[in-house]
């Protein structure tokens, strides 16, 4: 029997999250994973994205605001099914200023909707930061809702998913849109993220997924090179509570971490970022540690060190293997830091993919 084939071509892409989730999936269920094409305008992104996959059959659309300019462009793309990207966020962000749609950045959006009234695939699928529903008074919402559904001409739907409920010991919470195209379907499709949960619990070790129950469950390394502790000058400022105007518990050795960021590199407070000792990594007894009430200035005594390159990516599913090719190339960790704090969760999308191949919310 001929294997089926999965073509999709990936927006915003960054180092491939979506990617990697839809290469494990029709690896794990006997399908064809073909990418037609991508869009990243980073290009240590680019870099690593282009050291972990085969594109020499692709497309590299690069610039997609450039590119979405010309409909000879938009013709010249190979059909596809699913049209995935997780969009810029910059614009809706809560870190931001959230100029939403009056941001240029945000009006990327609408090259996707470019994208769709031309290629028309089946599906899509995408991903941006939770605020993006309440933002600007939740009009930015509707206004992705309605140019989907009454400009391009799908059903939509959406639910907050959160990373740390699918193998990936990160609190991260985005928004997941799915569209189906209305010609296939009679009425709109429900995307629900505890169904979607409940219906993965099973796939426990029958996936290629990497799937960690903490960070010290073979997530963090017992050993790093020293480049990655923090010094005695700078421990005080990272495990300070806050100044004068800006309070907030800063505290270490959290067993699902923090959201990853872009600007992780910089090293913030322990309110934001994900630190951790060696007395903690080290603990025969990691939670009973934990139920100690450890001062902050005994706590300042201690080896403490930040994530490595290869653990934030962890955190979003990527393997060791991805990591090397990407240092191998020649991506420095600055980037690789960026890199892991912009990426879609894989587990994630791997989860979303299941649910909606198991109850036919997918057909090829």
């Amino acid at each position: 029997m001929m294997k089926k084939t999965l073509r999709h071509l990936e927006l915003f892409a960054g180092i491939g999250g979506f990617r990697r989730a839809i290469d494990l999936y029709c690896k794990d269920n006997n399908l064809i994973s073909e990418c037609v094409g991508f869009s990243e305008i980073d290009k240590y992104a680019t870099i690593t994205y282009k050291s972990n996959y085969d594109t020499s059959n692709e497309v590299e659309i690069g610039d997609i605001k450039e590119f979405t300019s010309s409909i000879i462009n938009i013709n010249s793309l190979p059909d596809f099914d699913l049209l995935s990207g997780g969009f810029p966020c910059q614009a809706f962000s809560m870190m931001g200023e959230q100029k939403g749609f009056e941001d240029k950045r945000g009006n990327l959006f609408y090259n996707i909707i470019d994208i769709l009234l031309i290629k028309k695939p089946k599906y899509v699928l995408l991903e941006n930061v939770r605020n993006i529903k309440t933002h600007d008074k939740g009009r930015t919402y509707k206004e992705i809702i309605r140019s989907l559904e009454v400009d391009a001409g799908y059903y939509v739907t959406s639910d907050v998913f959160n990373t740390s409920d699918f193998g990936l010991p990160q609190t991260r919470r985005r928004v997941f849109f799915f569209a189906v195209r209305k010609d296939l379907i009679d009425n709109p499709v429900n995307l629900d993220s505890e169904v979607v949960k409940d219906s993965t619990i099973h796939l426990n070790g029958s996936t290629s997924l990497k799937k960690y129950k903490n960070v010290l469950d073979n997530l963090l390394e017992k050993s790093v090179d020293e480049k990655y502790y923090l010094s005695e000058r700078i421990k005080p400022t990272i495990l300070s509570n806050g100044s004068k105007n800006f309070k907030s518990k800063s505290e270490i050795n959290q067993l699902i971490a923090r959201p990853l960021t872009a600007t992780m590199v910089k090293m913030h407070r322990a309110c934001q970022d994900n630190y951790y000792s060696d007395e903690f990594l080290n603990h025969p007894n990691p939670s009973k540690y934990l139920e100690k009430d450890i001062p902050k200035d005994e706590e300042a005594k201690h080896r403490i060190r930040k994530l490595t390159p290869l653990e934030a990516l962890r955190l979003q599913g990527f393997d060791e293997d991805f990591c090397l090719n990407a240092s191998k190339a020649g991506v420095s960790n600055h980037q690789l830091y960026k890199q892991a704090g912009n990426a879609v969760s894989v587990n994630t999308v791997y989860s979303i993919l299941h649910y909606l191949f198991n109850k036919n919310l997918i057909k090829l």
